[in-house]
């Protein structure tokens, strides 16, 4: 996976931890409409990192937002990283914890709130980001006449958005299919079988159908506290969610934010899934 700010490199995220790795990982893949689960996780979870639910999108109004302006850089400790951590929060994101530190789980709420704002995905925080920081843009409405509860899937972005009563609760980065054709071999029900697809988060209009909590296992992986929307392709929580697609379908999030999207995204809720990414 490339891209102009972070070329030959990946972050694999957990719950407050980054790992780089290259990001040319080969690509995961989705399996057919009406499957089980379809995402792919071989490592162990993270202990979980204490959350409260997203406040809605502050939009600037009357008051006066003044950043740090401090150039920030992934590992960093401080006060500037308690005022992102905050501000983010304040905005609908999910950076975990203000406890000032500059992790993996704040690289994911930096990476959205920089897509959102036409700024492009990096681990620094500077200048750019800053000033958006300030005067932040609200996430491109996708269905404008949508039910005051949806989940938005911008596939073209790599977002989803959670709107609560028309006003968007939680904003996330995703990871959606890779869009490459598969050929795995897993053993499943027993049986070594070999499961071949198209790894494609298909766009159209869905609802939430049924959930997990925990890990859920498929014949071709693991997906943490998935909750169903298209078949068996699920917004879940995943140890690597890349900046580019990178799953068998699914839609992948950081952990953090897995942990309390079930409490927020109830059944029978639209899904709107739009858009296509394309690689630079």
């Amino acid at each position: 996976m490339r891209t102009r700010r972070l070329s030959g490199t990946a972050a694999l995220v957990t719950a407050g931890v980054v790992v780089l790795t290259g990001f040319g990982a080969g690509p995961a893949a989705a399996a057919p409409t009406g499957t089980p689960a379809l995402e792919a996780a071989t490592t162990t979870p993270a202990t979980a990192t204490a959350l409260t639910a997203p406040a809605a999108f502050a939009a600037p109004a009357a008051v006066t937002v003044k950043a740090p302006r401090k150039t920030l850089r992934l590992g960093a400790k401080g006060e500037a990283v308690t005022w992102l951590q905050r501000r983010l929060a304040e905005l609908g994101y999910q950076p975990g914890k203000a406890d000032g530190r500059y992790g993996g789980t704040t690289l994911t709420a930096v990476w959205a709130f920089q897509k959102v704002n036409g700024v492009a995905p990096t681990s620094t925080v500077a200048a750019r980001t800053w000033k958006a920081l300030e005067s932040p843009r609200a996430p491109k409405v996708l269905v404008p006449n949508g039910r005051p509860t949806r989940a938005e899937v911008n596939l073209t972005k790599q977002i989803m958005v959670l709107y609560v009563g028309g006003q968007p609760k939680l904003i996330t980065h995703i990871s959606s299919g890779s869009g490459v054709a598969y050929c795995e071999t897993a053993v499943w029900q027993g049986k070594k079988q070999r499961f071949c697809g198209s790894a494609r988060t298909p766009t159209g209009d869905y609802k939430t159908t049924w959930r997990k909590s925990g890990w859920h296992t498929s014949y071709l992986g693991r997906l943490y506290n998935p909750i169903f929307f298209n078949g068996g392709i699920a917004f879940h929580g995943a140890l690597s969610v890349p900046l580019s697609p990178a799953s068998h379908g699914c839609v992948r999030m950081p952990m953090n934010v897995a942990q309390v999207l079930p409490g927020m995204l109830g059944t029978g809720v639209p899904v709107h899934v739009r858009g296509a990414f394309r690689r630079a």
